[in-house]
């Protein structure tokens, strides 16, 4: 009888590892989901705007003038140098540059050089590829 009992534990732990192992064998983990993807789009860059009253900017003719016309001394930073003082070079440059543009300034003028000797003068730079358009 106990050869009876031991065969018929072994049958049914066989039956059990068996069992367990078909059971186990399917099991496969669902995959997990997929992430979507962030396409870092650049937004476009903001077109700059002069934060200055362009009309104020007039002060500058003076100084522009005296600028082309290679006055003899250094002529006064002051008022136009002041107005641009606190800005960024980007915002001075395109302050000037509707100053310009609109002729405010009240002369004829080469825009790009003009813009660049101010900018200069002022101890600003004219950011890199800008355009006065």
């Amino acid at each position: 009888m106990a050869s009876k009992a031991l065969a018929t534990t072994a049958l049914v732990l066989s039956l059990n590892l068996l069992f367990f192992t078909l059971v186990s064998s399917t099991y496969v983990p669902c995959p997990p989901t997929p992430k979507p993807k962030h396409h870092h789009k650049k937004p476009p860059p903001a077109k700059a705007t002069c934060p200055k009253d362009t009309l104020k900017l007039g002060v500058c003719a003076d100084l522009l003038n005296d600028l082309v016309h290679a006055v003899v001394g250094t002529p006064p930073k002051t008022p136009c140098c002041t107005l641009i003082e606190g800005l960024a070079d980007l915002e001075a440059a395109v302050c000037l540059c509707t100053a310009i543009k609109a002729n405010v300034l009240g002369i004829k003028l080469n825009v790009p050089v003009s813009l660049s000797l101010l900018l200069n003068y002022c101890g600003k730079k004219v950011p890199t590829g800008f355009q006065c358009a």
